[in-house]
């Protein structure tokens, strides 16, 4: 069980494994195959579990009536994975603010990188050293 939300941990295909995100598309699994394994984690990739479907509800006929037409099948659910690390104290939220992980362009993840909101990270000022002065 994880001590909070931001650091899970479960185990896939076996192995206990810190997770990175559920519900990933194919194309953000292979975004985060590639920037993970560059630096140096074993990523773990399985098929997330179906959402749990509704019972469809039971409609009677009326005596001397048809039957209602049988309701229309659900759409199949878009096929999602859940990512892992094989570090299992791995923690997304840790390793982008704590600037532990660096793009194969050398450049520190960025939040908007991680989030594919940029192809490219631009490396930012940590807060840290916003009160430092210039010329120290």
């Amino acid at each position: 069980m994880a001590i909070n939300k931001n650091h899970e941990f479960e185990e896939l295909d076996g192995v206990k494994c810190g997770i990175v995100e559920k519900n990933v598309q194919p194309e953000r699994v292979q975004f985060f195959k590639k920037l993970l394994e560059y630096n140096k984690y074993t990523v773990v990739v399985v098929p997330s579990p179906p959402p749990k479907a509704a019972p469809a509800p039971v409609v009677k006929a009326v005596e001397g009536t048809e039957p209602p037409p049988p309701p229309p099948a659900p759409p199949p659910a878009p096929e999602t994975f859940t990512v892992g690390v094989t570090d299992y104290t791995f923690n997304p939220i840790n390793a982008i603010f704590g600037r532990l992980l660096h793009t194969p362009d050398g450049h520190v993840v960025t939040q908007a990188y991680w989030q594919q909101k940029e192809s490219i990270s631009h490396d930012e000022i940590p807060y840290y050293e916003w009160s430092k002065p210039v010329n120290a």
